[in-house]
């Protein structure tokens, strides 16, 4: 399986890594190692450039397939051999305005399931802005500018960050771990990652995270709305 090197340091920039196969249904290619997350959970899929033979060139996408992460070309550029050095460099702008999102997101769903108890329904974000689905019965005006001072509140207090891998089995006892409406963890993954923020949010999570509320910057919540009954979406923007 390849290594994910973004779960154990999601500051890594750069890397080097050798070409183990490639997947030419996807004119794409398994490395050893990566520091690019293939997307997932809301969260979009890295870019950058993989550069071999003194050629650098922009990955065109990635993916996922049983364990592995394929980095896509495109169509017209050559794969790199078999067994030849890469180096990997990302779109360290882009990934760094997407680790302080996400974190925004979990600070979020912190504050709303401990003063609300209200489970998260869907998700999806950019750079610097993404929105969150929540079930609750009724959102207004007063209540949304309280949850964003709490959500600010708790940017400010500066909170760490930390993630690890633990067994599925010793995962599924820690009490409201899972704060989706539905158990999106597939049966064969046997290591679950949790992210924490110390004091406000324990949940499974794969993506990649700043070590402190602190470096999320300011959110505002810019809009709100109805998505049925018991389902309220709200947008939040990271000030820059």
């Amino acid at each position: 399986m390849t290594q994910k090197l973004y779960h154990d340091d999601s500051y890594l920039k750069v890397f080097s890594a050798e070409v183990l196969s490639h997947d030419p249904e996807s004119h794409g290619f398994i490395l050893s190692q990566t520091a690019f997350y293939p997307g997932g959970g809301g969260q979009p899929v890295d870019q950058g450039t993989l550069t071999y033979n003194q050629t650098s060139t922009p990955l065109e996408n990635l993916k996922q397939s049983t364990g592995q992460i394929i980095h896509i070309f495109p169509a017209s550029v050559p794969l790199p051999e078999i067994g030849s050095a890469v180096t990997g460099k990302l779109n360290w702008g882009r990934r760094y305005k997407l680790m302080r999102t996400h974190t925004a997101m979990h600070i979020l769903c912190g504050v709303i399931f401990r003063d609300y108890r209200a489970m998260v329904t869907g998700g999806n974000m950019e750079p610097l802005q993404g929105r969150m689905d929540f079930e609750f019965s009724d959102l207004h005006k007063d209540l949304v500018l309280i949850i964003e001072d709490a959500v600010n509140q708790e940017i400010a207090n500066s909170l760490p960050v930390t993630w690890k891998n633990i067994p599925r089995d010793e995962a599924f006892q820690i009490p409201d771990l899972i704060r989706t409406k539905i158990n999106l963890l597939p049966q064969h993954i046997n290591e679950i990652r949790i992210v924490e923020i110390s004091g406000l949010d324990l949940q499974a999570d794969g993506g990649t995270h700043v070590k402190n509320t602190s470096e999320v910057g300011k959110i505002k919540i810019t809009d709100y709305k109805s998505k049925g009954k018991e389902n309220k979406r709200i947008y939040i923007e990271i000030m820059d």
